[in-house]
């Protein structure tokens, strides 16, 4: 079974804007980085507008932070579970 970290609960010393869009904060690590990379590419392509520029821009800064969350929660359980095998090793010695 699969974590997902947008489930967990915002701590006090986060800030509102850190909330993502439920379309963002829904989606898998491998999706966020696709569309991240998507915005790149459109943001070095040069067309398009400063509006829209702007729009893209917000959209990644936002799917960059949810791929954060996948990697940070990744960190997370893999810390957890070297700590809980070295406790296992330690309490068989």
């Amino acid at each position: 079974m699969t974590t997902d970290p947008a489930d967990a609960t915002v701590t006090p010393t986060e800030d509102a804007h850190q909330q993502l869009p439920a379309d963002i904060a829904g989606l898998s690590y491998e999706t966020a980085r696709d569309q991240l990379v998507e915005v790149v590419r459109r943001l070095e392509s040069g067309q398009g507008g400063l509006e829209d520029s702007i729009t893209l821009w917000e959209r990644g800064e936002m799917l960059a932070r949810r791929c954060q969350q996948w990697l940070d929660g990744a960190r997370e359980r893999l810390e957890e579970a070297v700590a809980e095998r070295r406790d296992t090793e330690d309490s068989e010695r």
